[in-house]
This record gives structure tokens, sequence and C-alpha cells, in this order.
């Protein structure tokens, strides 16, 4: 698979991938939300939604040169940052370094652009998330006053109903 900017034609696969990636939580019994179960409905971003973001051209996918998507990372830049919106791997391709090549793309990318690094926020306790992103030299950071923008992103997860206990911003500084 080769990392590229999404086009027009992957966005109606990226939600199937969110929701095929958000369901390693549920077999792994990590509760997203307060209260879902197996039956309840995965919460996923809308197709359109990542349109301005393509056009800006902060999304990008990981396919095979003629083949749908697998992989994608949504981004925006933020206080001189490449802020990752959402980074999915679709269940059927995890294991395979997909992942790990698409972060370092968008590492490279941040640099190429001159950014000071990249951010995000993600869940403490589950081994995919804020472990894997420290292997990957990200930072949680503790501090609420040095977390700028990234403090706006958790209050909204947490009026989403996402646990604040269990959530980090992360950065990495280049």
């Amino acid at each position: 698979m080769i990392v590229r900017l999404a086009a027009p034609e992957d966005l109606p696969r990226l939600p199937e991938i969110e929701v095929s990636a958000a369901t390693l939580f549920r077999d792994q019994g990590v509760e997203v939300f307060a209260g879902e179960t197996h039956e309840t409905p995965i919460d996923f971003t809308p197709a359109e939604v990542w349109a301005p973001i393509m056009a800006e051209g902060l999304l990008w996918v990981m396919a095979e040169p003629d083949g749908p998507a697998g992989a994608f990372l949504a981004a925006r830049i933020e206080e001189g940052r490449l802020h990752i919106l959402e980074f999915d791997v679709h269940r059927a391709h995890q294991g395979q370094g997909l992942g790990r090549r698409l972060l370092a793309f968008a590492i490279a990318e941040a640099r190429r652009r001159g950014l000071a690094g990249l951010s995000l926020t993600t869940f403490r306790d589950a081994p995919w998330n804020a472990p894997f992103y420290a292997s990957a030299g990200f930072a949680i950071v503790e501090d609420e006053d040095a977390r700028g923008a990234l403090q706006a992103y958790l209050d909204r997860e947490a009026a989403r109903g996402l646990d604040p206990a269990r959530r980090c911003a992360m950065v990495l500084r280049l």
C-alpha cells in the first residue's frame, strides 16, 4: 500500500474504515462511551465532513495503487502543529504496520511544511492509542495551561460523552 492524498472517490470509504477500526475497542472490552454495548451503533464521522480537509491537502489515505483505501489520517494545522483529527486503519489491514507508516508520513509532512510538531487527543489506557503514539515520540501534555487548543478538543470530547479521565492530549515536537 502507498500513502497518497485522498481523492473524492475515497470519501465514501472513510466511515467504513472508521467504524471498522472502532470495533477493536469493543472486541477488547474497551468502553468508549459510558454504557455502550456491542449492539450500540458506532459513532462515526460522515464522509462529507472530510471534504474541506481533503481540499486543504490534509487528508491522506493508504491504498493499493488501484484499490480502495485501507487507512486514513485527517489533520488540521493549529498552533503551528499538524493536529491529527482522525487516524484509522481498517481491521482487515491492522497488524501490518500501515498505521506506523501513515503516522511516519504525517510526521515527515509536518517537517516538510516547517511545522513545530504534531498533536492529537487519544485514550490513555488502550495499548494501541497513547502507548503507540509514545513509541513514535509523542508525549502526554499533563499541564492544562500548556495544552492550548488541545484543551478545547478534550472539552468537546467530554461534552460528547468521552470520559475525560481516560483521554489525553499528546504532542510530538519537531
